[in-house]
């Protein structure tokens, strides 16, 4: 935990990011807001909020008296999320800031192409 945003977010960025890259498959169960807590030296209320906020969105769901477990679905509900959050922060940014500079629609494809090339 190391960036600017709020620890229950980050910690809700770290789960989700486990779910996307199969660290965490549905219906595994997530680690405990006081293992959380344990790790990162925070409050278990702190890692509770950001393991509630994916319960709310239907990405994790709680078995009583056991814990959380990731939902069927999440990865994919997760993707579609991430996919608009891309779009959002990245594709429209790009977009405008192309039409200030003149860009075509086609120059920013043929430079992403070549970016993709180089890479």
């Amino acid at each position: 935990m190391d960036d600017n945003r709020p620890i229950f977010q980050q910690i809700a960025e770290k789960i989700e990011n486990d779910i996307l890259e199969l660290r965490l498959p549905e219906e595994a169960q997530v680690p405990s807001t006081n293992q959380f807590a344990s790790l990162y030296q925070i409050n278990p209320a702190t890692a509770a909020k950001g393991v509630n906020v994916l319960a709310d969105e239907g990405i994790l769901y709680k078995k009583r008296g056991i814990g959380m477990f990731v939902a069927e679905g999440a990865r994919e509900k997760l993707m579609e999320k991430r996919r608009e959050q891309f779009y959002q922060l990245y594709i429209n940014t790009l977009l405008q800031e192309a039409r200030k500079l003149g860009i075509t629609t086609e120059q920013v494809c043929d430079m992403i192409a070549k970016g993709a090339r180089e890479l």
